[in-house]
């Protein structure tokens, strides 16, 4: 499953270019200074890192609490088929039950102090925004969520955000040297692939969950037999 948060985090850094590319574009990085602007640029990185194990982590926990029960194959199933609806219903309709209106107080003070950290150049200072950025609202990053929730155990939720942000690295850091390279069109059909491989991940999770006997794409539900022994002297 770290493979698909892998090729996830690939795919969806092209949406991560437009949505939090403006953000990458205006660090504050040393231009003169390669080595400088190298280290400032993992710092940004490590920061977006930290904040998606912290949210993997969290949700980790969530889903080690159904496992408790018994439930991780249902888990699954229920995930990866939350992830094509959220995909295959429209937006409007989504948005009205998304729950996101509470949080709107909170993105706006991540944005201020974003917009704060943005004009200091202290070696915190990248460590900080990228911290800061990867706390804000993504769809992308609520379908990793989604992965992590499946995994059912803390460290391995924490894993799989990683992994997911990791992917993201490679054109997030093209797009900070050499700008908004990427032309609309190419774009474009890269936000038309997303969604489909979205749902293949989502139908990933319900074969998984289905226990078809399947050696790592879909394994036999595991079912832990508890013996008493007594014995009487």
């Amino acid at each position: 499953m770290l493979i698909s948060a892998l090729i996830f985090g690939l795919l969806g850094s092209f949406h991560c270019v437009g949505m939090c590319g403006p953000i990458a574009f205006l660090l504050p990085v040393d231009h003169k200074n390669n080595v400088r602007k190298l280290g400032q640029i993992s710092l940004y990185h490590f920061g977006r890192l930290s904040s998606y194990a912290i949210i993997g982590l969290l949700f980790g926990l969530l889903g080690k609490s159904f496992s408790l029960f018994g439930l991780q194959q249902q888990l699954s199933i229920l995930v990866g088929a939350l992830m094509i609806l959220v995909i295959l219903l429209p937006y409007k309709k989504f948005s009205k039950y998304n729950g996101s209106k509470p949080i709107f107080k909170i993105v706006s003070k991540i944005k201020s102090n974003l917009g704060k950290q943005l004009k200091r150049k202290s070696p915190d200072t990248f460590y900080t925004i990228g911290f800061l950025n990867g706390f804000l609202p993504c769809g992308l990053v609520y379908m990793a969520v989604f992965g992590a929730i499946a995994s059912a155990t803390a460290l391995e939720g924490s894993l799989y955000m990683a992994v997911f942000g990791l992917g993201t690295i490679p054109l997030m850091t093209t797009a900070i040297y050499l700008g908004n390279f990427i032309n609309l069109n190419i774009r474009s059909k890269i936000r038309k692939a997303v969604p489909v491989f979205v749902i293949l991940i989502g139908l990933l999770f319900i074969l998984r969950g289905m226990g078809l006997g399947i050696p790592y794409l879909s394994p036999m539900e595991i079912t832990p037999e508890i013996t008493a022994t007594q014995s009487c002297h």
